[in-house]
């Protein structure tokens, strides 16, 4: 097995990007064989194993040694430990959703206008709604337009898809692995889950998921040979002691960002004899006497075990090799309380995965936006209801403030370039947008603003990100339910009662401007452009009371952004929910049939889910509605066009061509 390859001092890493960006931090580090700044037993304090992390300013810098980077995680562990273990916090994952995509027809013959357009972006080559062109996301489906591969139940199947009827041409197990989802690079397939390699059974004999830590939960990847389709071989495994933040692709190189969380110590609890103050003391003993192995993520590489036969892939002695993942050179740290734990971002070609290159910064960050050329990490969550999970971090809750780091991608290195910070929070990725070398945030309120919503804009003047615009009093009291970037328009939907969208100038990136609103009842969780002048936003119908009714799809002009207008509506059956607004892979738009293909689903005890068939012509909307699942695979349900023109459906139990 190779080890991963060094790409150099910052110096060298900027220059290949380019005189825009400048000197920053040195990613990468040495390979597995070289031990980096720790072995695989306890680290050398004396031994940073390679040049230290470039200092760029005083927000973003490095521990020096390894005994530093050491001593930085325990001082700050003794004192989020208690006489029970560590203290109480919230580690939600954002959720790994999607959102993209259009043509460029026009609603209306007249001249462009004035003000800024909603231009639309392209869909993944792979079939999936993505939230970045030309950036692909994991999903459950990929296809390259003969090919479709299907990660399902803990299987990987291919099907041909170029003929009349999909058939099916391989199954293979994905041992060790669960909730799969796939990045297809040429005919390489890289499928990455939940890890449940069976560690140490249960007392009742039944497995348990391999853990490495509190809130942590392992990350396995597969690398899968599809280049005949027919017979797909799993060469590669790794399995990472962190949990997937989120995945990328982009020209070939996959990016995983991955959060280590506090680690899993042996720690006492009050109890007989053992007094509460008893108990913290030895606590803070425990945590003193860790190791940098406790707090920074390794990867094990080599065997699989397929729990339901016992037969092992991999390594020749049958054993995983657990492996430095990034040396402790290669890890930034903070210079306040961003949060205690790690968050480390790991680039591979698909095609060589045993040649990674790994950075981290020593943070609980868990909100992670990617473009083809940035990597923006954002230490508070939200402190509302939007999206899947998220919850304000300890910063945000204390200071109002959200940190702000920006790396530059280029190959599969990723080179630290800015830091700053914002008043307000930043909800998930869907807030963060960056253009021209423009960061753009939807932020809510802190206890650093007032009870209302923001867009902010920050550039990257040095090593800082310095904030150069802002726009407040969007939504007063009321919480954003979605955003869309455009590249210079921002549309912003908020809730309470009624559904006010927003449109915001961002042509000049230092004085943003609220240009046109338009409230109506209900809100669009999910915006997707239709070209220069329309978009479909799905969410919900409310009454003018504010209670939510049930799923609608909405038609709007944004023609005119001082004056955008609601075309059309549909509306669906009380109860009902539109799942592309937690989870927009369940949106697809087909430019050429002017249709949107969009899942409907209902119930809680019995669920049912229908493909909504949206066609739109002059301006208005006519809907079909196509029952196609049951149950919690309605989750699954996808539509996936073919450069034919073609729609595959892929539900639980069957692929098939969808009826248009």
């Amino acid at each position: 097995m190779n080890g991963k390859q060094r790409t150099g001092l910052a110096a060298a890493a900027v220059a290949a990007l380019g005189v825009s960006f400048v000197t920053g931090l040195a990613v990468g580090g040495n390979g597995p064989e070289d031990n980096g700044g720790f072995p695989a037993g306890d680290p050398d304090p004396q031994q940073p194993g390679t040049e230290p992390i470039a200092l760029v300013n005083a927000d973003l810098t490095s521990a020096g040694s390894c005994e530093g980077l050491l001593d930085w995680y325990v001082d700050r562990g003794a004192e989020r430990v208690s006489a029970y273990g560590w203290d109480s916090g919230v580690y939600y994952l954002e959720g790994d959703m999607a959102r993209a995509g259009s043509d460029e027809r026009q609603f209306s013959e007249s001249g462009s206008p004035a003000v800024p357009q909603a231009d639309g972006a392209e869909n993944s080559g792979t079939g999936t709604n993505v939230q970045e062109a030309g950036v692909d996301e994991p999903d459950v489906v990929k296809t390259d337009g003969q090919m479709l591969v299907r990660a399902h139940n803990d299987r990987l199947t291919t099907y041909d898809v170029s003929g009349d009827e999909p058939e099916l041409l391989d199954s293979i197990d994905l041992p060790d692995i669960a909730d799969a989802e796939i990045l297809l690079a040429g005919d390489t397939v890289v499928a990455i889950g939940l890890d449940v390699r069976v560690d140490d059974p249960e007392p009742d004999g039944y497995p348990r998921p391999y853990s490495t830590g509190w809130q942590n939960g392992a990350t396995r990847m597969l690398v899968v040979d599809a280049a005949d389709p027919a017979a797909m071989e799993i060469t590669d495994t790794y399995r990472y002691d962190a949990s997937l933040v989120t995945a990328r692709q982009h020209s070939g190189v996959i990016r995983l960002a991955l959060s280590s969380g506090l680690p899993d110590l042996d720690f006492v609890q009050p109890g007989g004899l053992r007094t509460e103050g008893s108990a913290l003391e030895r606590n803070r003993e425990i945590v003193r006497e860790s190791t940098l192995s406790d707090w920074l993520p390794g990867v094990n590489t080599g065997a699989t075990t397929d729990v339901s036969t016992g037969s092992t892939t991999g390594s020749d002695d049958g054993d995983e090799v657990r492996d430095d993942l990034l040396d402790c050179a290669d890890v930034a740290i903070p210079d306040d309380d961003a949060g205690l734990g790690t968050l480390t971002v790991v680039g591979f070609d698909a095609a060589t995965p045993e040649a990674w290159d790994a950075t981290a910064v020593a943070t609980d960050s868990q909100i992670a936006y990617v473009s083809a050329t940035r990597l923006v990490l954002a230490t508070s969550a939200w402190t509302g209801s939007w999206g899947c999970c998220a919850e304000p971090s300890s910063e945000a809750i204390e200071t109002g403030t959200t940190r702000l780091y920006s790396f530059a991608l280029s190959g599969n290195s990723t080179t630290y370039v800015a830091s700053g910070e914002v008043e307000g929070a930043v909800a998930d990725r869907w807030a963060m947008d960056e253009a021209d070398g423009v960061l753009r945030l939807a932020v809510g309120p802190t206890s650093m603003t007032g009870d209302f919503n923001s867009v902010v804009t920050l550039q990257e003047t040095g090593d800082d990100l310095t904030e150069v615009g802002r726009v407040d009093k969007l939504g007063v009291g009321e919480q954003i339910k979605s955003v869309r970037w455009f590249d210079d328009l921002a549309i912003v939907v908020t809730f309470r009662q009624v559904d006010p969208l927003y449109a915001v100038d961002l042509t000049d990136p230092t004085a943003p401007e609220l240009l046109g609103e338009l409230k109506i009842p209900g809100f669009s969780e999910y915006l997707h452009p239709l070209g220069r002048w329309g978009m479909i936003g799905v969410g919900q119908d409310a009454s003018s009371s504010g209670t939510t009714l049930g799923a609608q799809s909405a038609l709007f002009d944004v023609h005119d952004v001082t004056d955008p207008r609601r075309l059309d509506v549909v509306t669906y059956r009380t109860g009902s929910q539109a799942n592309a607004g937690q989870d927009p892979r369940q949106f697809t738009w087909l430019p050429d049939q002017r249709t949107a293909l969009t899942v409907i689903s209902h119930g809680s005890t019995g669920r049912t889910g229908w493909v909504s068939v949206l066609k739109v012509d002059g301006g208005r909307l006519t809907n079909r509605m196509v029952e196609v699942e049951y149950g919690e695979e309605v989750a699954q349900v996808r539509l996936v066009p073919l450069p034919t023109g073609q729609v595959v459906l892929v539900t639980g139990d069957s692929v098939s061509f969808f009826e248009l």
